[in-house]
């Protein structure tokens, strides 16, 4: 590998040779932690040095001297490459976080880990050519481990404890996004907003254990019965929400009702209890102004079906 130092890195060499000899500064860094390396604007492994930490990487030397595009996969090397290119037009640090798969790399599709293993990639330019094309140095720390407590710490937040589906948090967040997007389009999505019928009741008389076996079951039930592209949350108490991308209020009366009829008969079957359900069922519409008008509408029918006699969705 030729490289030729700018005049301003001319004296490091020497600063750095007058407290540590070369072999030093083999040694040293050799004994960096995680890897770093050199790579060209093309994609090629120039040098590599570190990666010590045996308990997240293996002996990276045979990659010296190969381009990404011999090692990985097309639309990884290509990404990795496009990353360079970043980090070379920007000449400041350029940090990002990837995963490599055994899918990713060449040989290894069926020997390689099952699980994604992610990385932050740390890429500075550098500012002298290397082997006559312009390079960087890409130092990747393996926080696989980090990233599964966050996943972790993050499905905790979003996630109601006793139904394991989403929570108000979460749902809000969900409608945020989901309101956005049909107000900038014409295609149609449904809420329905239902609670258990004399739940208070029910609990009183059978005791929080049975009325928190009921709520799990109801959201069991609804986890079968709905759509991939649905989402299932968790009001509070025991009120739930079920948005619906891309259904109307009429085809979602149709999904709503055969809802609530599943619900009945599964908490007859596993708990013997007649329990039924009351809903509101609406749709965003470009007349709303905020998430907030489409469940004060869901909860107005929810609370029209509880006055004309409960056990039923009512359209708003």
């Amino acid at each position: 590998m030729s490289v030729s130092p700018s005049p301003i890195c001319a004296d490091l060499p020497s600063m750095n040779e007058a407290r540590f000899s070369r072999a030093q500064l083999s040694l040293i860094l050799a004994a960096l932690p995680d890897p770093a390396f050199i790579l060209t604007r093309s994609g090629r492994y120039a040098a590599l040095f570190g990666g010590a930490d045996h308990r997240y990487y293996h002996d990276g030397s045979n990659l010296v001297g190969q381009n990404v595009f011999d090692v990985l996969a097309q639309d990884k090397a290509q990404w990795f490459v496009r990353e360079i290119g970043k980090a070379l037009s920007s000449g400041a640090l350029h940090i990002v976080e990837y995963s490599l798969a055994g899918s990713d790399v060449k040989g290894l599709e069926k020997t390689g880990p099952d699980h994604p293993i992610w990385f932050e990639g740390r890429v500075q330019a550098l500012d002298f050519p290397v082997d006559d094309e312009d390079a960087v140095v890409w130092v990747a720390s393996n926080i696989t481990e980090k990233n599964a407590i966050e996943h972790q710490l993050r499905l905790q937040s979003e996630t109601d404890p006793l139904t394991g589906i989403y929570n108000r948090r979460k749902l809000l967040d969900v409608l945020a996004v989901e309101f956005g997007l049909s107000a900038g389009s014409r295609v149609p999505t449904s809420l329905l907003m239902f609670d258990v019928d004399n739940f208070k009741a029910a609990n009183d008389e059978f005791g929080h254990s049975v009325g928190d076996e009921l709520l799990a079951t109801i959201a069991t039930v609804c986890r079968r019965a709905l759509r991939s592209g649905d989402v299932l949350a968790r009001l509070g108490g025991d009120e739930f929400v079920v948005l619906m991308p891309g259904t109307t209020r009429l085809e979602g009366e149709g999904i709503a009702n055969r809802l609530r009829q599943k619900i009945t008969a599964e908490l007859r079957r596993t708990l013997a209890f007649a329990a039924t359900i009351s809903g509101g069922l609406t749709e965003i519409l470009h007349s709303d102004t905020s998430i907030g008008d489409v469940l004060r509408r869901a909860d107005d029918g929810l609370y029209q079906s509880k006055r004309t006699g409960r056990d039923r969705i009512t359209l708003v």
